[in-house]
């Protein structure tokens, strides 16, 4: 029994679809809803075996839960890396799909991690969705100080986060009623913004105590909750990863090599990442090191009397906090901070 291959090119009323055999014939295209009731009725008509791709999107995590019974696998792929969907000849719906599925038939899709589990799931959209928060936050405060500054008033966000401070800010402005109006109008939506962080992180800190693993990771020095809990829900699985140098990629503090022909050897930090989890595990290493008396403070002064800079130094750090964490995981033990190898002076 050969493989199908099915790729869909999702859109939020409606997909193509594109199926090629073994060999590499398109034997079928066509275009239906995107419910689960039409998609699952298209993707039943093609014969058995068959094998689903689909690019990561908002979309993804839905069908992947609720297509995955009616086929023998599903590769949801990421978009980056398919160029030749975009850049080759024409470009429709139609022509993506069948490249699609031309790629996958090949086996040239790179695969992207989802959490089979829909409370896993759930659990990282809410943990994005703080981040999200925190960083509108951040957007209000600096659309703040640049509004004060255009008025020679220079200010930090904590000069005005509390309400009592403001009084003697708005004493420092021209007397104008449309000025001061905007700048009460941004101090309300900064207020608005402050309290929806702080009612979601309470709901994220309530969640993560019902979670085991995610309260043996708060007992290394620099993580918290909101981090424990970050690097649990990204991360997902420790299984996901055969060696530790990949999960360093995946959190944007490994290194990557380069080099054609006879020509030097270029060895960089990878710069495609998961954002959210290396603000995560730098900040939880510099957060470390300036808490001082642990292991990973004396590897940071350790790697700095070797010759190291100060940023290769803590991101050497963070290299071996993820490696902690990630150890921990798999082996579902508590941190012991002897088992951290500090290297010699």
């Amino acid at each position: 029994m050969r493989d199908h291959y099915i790729a869909l090119d999702v859109h939020s009323t409606s997909s193509e679809m594109a199926v090629v055999t073994a060999r590499g014939r398109l034997t079928r295209r066509e275009r239906c809803g995107t419910t689960i009731a039409e998609l699952t009725a298209a993707i039943e008509s093609v014969p058995r075996r068959r094998q689903l791709c689909f690019e990561e999107g908002p979309l993804a995590d839905w069908l992947l839960r609720n297509l995955a019974g009616i086929v023998e696998g599903i590769t949801v792929c990421e978009p980056r890396r398919n160029h030749l969907i975009a850049k080759e000849s024409d470009k429709d719906d139609p022509i993506d799909a069948k490249k699609l599925a031309q790629l996958f038939r090949g086996g040239y899709l790179k695969a992207v991690h989802h959490s089979p589990s829909l409370e896993r799931a759930l659990f990282k959209q809410h943990v994005a969705l703080y981040h999200e928060r925190v960083r509108e936050r951040v957007r209000a405060a600096n659309r703040i100080t640049a509004h004060l500054r255009r008025q020679g008033i220079m200010v930090c966000e904590s000069d005005f986060a509390r309400p009592e401070q403001r009084e003697e800010l708005l004493e420092q402005l021209p007397r104008s009623a449309l000025l001061r109006g905007n700048q009460q109008m941004l101090w309300e939506w900064y207020d608005l913004l402050v309290a929806e962080e702080q009612a979601m992180r309470k709901r994220l800190i309530d969640e993560a105590r019902r979670r085991e693993m995610i309260g043996h990771f708060r007992q290394l020095p620099g993580i918290d909750w909101i981090r424990a809990s970050t690097f649990y829900a990204y991360v997902d699985t420790p299984w996901r990863f055969r060696r530790k140098s990949s999960l360093w990629k995946y959190l944007g503090i490994g290194l990557e090599r380069r080099q054609s022909g006879s020509g030097p050897c270029r060895v960089h930090v990878v710069k495609r990442c998961n954002r959210v989890l290396k603000a995560m595990i730098l900040g939880a290493a510099k957060s470390a090191i300036d808490q001082a008396n642990n292991r990973f403070f004396e590897q940071y002064e350790s790697w700095k009397e070797g010759g190291l800079g100060s940023q290769n130094a803590r991101r050497n750090v963070a290299r071996s906090m993820a490696a902690t964490l990630w150890g921990m995981w798999k082996s579902g033990s508590v941190y012991r901070g002897e088992l951290v190898t500090v290297p010699k002076r």
